[in-house]
């Protein structure tokens, strides 16, 4: 088969899709043999193809051995029929015979159509599933395609020239925002699975990992290694702890992720529609570092219980209330940050122990959950699992 035009499509496939023309060549070659078989039933594996792009031609063979008695036509053939095609043909020769490719029928010519229109699309899909694979745990721009009735966005992105579709499910929704289709937004990529319709790429804005990315972007500091971001706790919509080390002692980490006049912090503040940020310098001494996550409420002292998993905190009677937060969501959030439990007590009742001098505000898995308070206002904060969204920085 010599067709110039034909070898000519798969460049140009090539050059606006990316599927190389070998890969292409390689299905075009199983389409044939495939045809082939149809045809004649009983047909084996002794069938191959030979494209050559050089001369723009597409040759098919069935290899025969020469055999004195023929019992397999389809593998076999005698000596005077493999003289046919080579004059000094023996037993025990292995004839190829070319088999022309007009011979095919019209059913056979539409499997092997078939077949190449599917190795395009699953070449475009590999190439679409490697593209995103490489963008996991980033963050994308994405715009708003449609809206489903049951309050998903389905939403549209693009990297490096490939196009396709996401949902953003309500659980991965911020609460509160609303997108109007054609809206662009900002998302991250949790994770991207091989479906049978191509990538299945599952996106979030409630993800730790979009409020990092963002810094990121950000932070000069931050991308170039200099600031390095320790951990980070969240409860999306509401309020982002996020804790940062320096590398360079003349850098410091909190003022570089704050920016002149809290330019930087502001970008991201207002990406996250308002959502409030708490930037903490990260410490080797969990004591220092259980202080610093409790902030803006002052902190007298703080001690680690010997097993290290767990601090005493003193605070100024009157910081109680700043320390514990709104619905104990401050507490909650510096126990996910630092992966404490932390014991808070106010100054003047830290002397006291017992079941009637403590209070426990325990950091629920409801962030909502009512924050309960006996006589002496003691409150104690859990690194429970579900609570607060805590960032496992686990990916660079």
């Amino acid at each position: 088969m010599v067709n110039k035009e034909f070898f000519a499509a798969l460049e140009q496939l090539e050059k606006e899709k990316g599927v190389p023309v070998d890969y292409m060549l390689d299905r075009v070659g199983q389409a044939l043999i495939t045809a082939y078989k149809r045809e004649n039933d009983g047909m084996t594996d002794n069938v191959y193809v030979v494209p050559d792009r050089d001369a723009c031609t597409i040759r098919m063979f069935v290899r025969k051995t020469v055999v004195d008695d023929v019992y397999e036509p389809y593998e076999e053939l005698s000596v005077e029929e493999a003289r046919e095609y080579k004059a000094s043909a023996k037993l025990g020769d292995i004839i190829d015979i070319d088999i022309p490719t007009k011979s095919f029928g019209r059913i056979a010519a539409q499997t092997a159509k078939q077949v190449i229109i599917q190795g395009i699309r699953e070449a475009e899909r590999g190439r679409t599933m490697t593209e995103f694979e490489s963008r996991a745990h980033e963050i994308l721009t994405a715009t708003v395609s449609r809206i489903d009735p049951r309050g998903s966005y389905i939403l549209e992105m693009i990297s490096e020239g490939e196009k396709t579709e996401a949902m953003l499910p309500l659980s991965e929704q911020v609460r509160g925002e609303t997108f109007q289709v054609g809206d662009r937004i900002k998302i991250y990529v949790i994770e991207v699975r091989k479906g049978t319709r191509g990538p299945q790429i599952m996106i979030s804005r409630t993800h730790p990992g979009l409020v990092k990315r963002l810094f990121e972007l950000e932070v000069p500091e931050i991308h170039d290694g200099t600031v390095e971001v320790k951990s980070i706790a969240r409860e999306a919509g509401n309020r982002t702890k996020i804790a940062v080390w320096s590398n360079d002692p003349n850098v410091d980490p909190i003022g570089a992720c704050v920016g002149a006049r809290g330019a930087r912090v502001g970008n991201i503040v207002e990406e996250l529609n308002g959502e409030k940020i708490d930037i903490i310098k990260w410490s080797e001494d969990p004591a220092q570092f259980v202080s610093a996550a409790l902030a803006p409420a002052d902190v007298i002292s703080a001690v680690m219980a010997p097993e290290g998993k767990s601090c005493r905190v003193i605070v100024p009677d009157d910081q109680l209330s700043l320390a514990i937060g709104k619905e104990g969501q401050n507490a909650r959030l510096a126990a996910k940050l630092t992966g404490c439990k932390i014991d808070i007590a106010p100054a003047s009742q830290a002397e006291q122990s017992g079941p009637e001098g403590n209070a426990h505000a325990e950091a629920q898995e409801n962030p909502h959950a009512p924050v309960h308070r006996l006589p002496h206002h003691v409150s104690e904060a859990r690194a429970d699992p579900g609570g607060a969204r805590a960032g496992r920085l686990d990916h660079p």
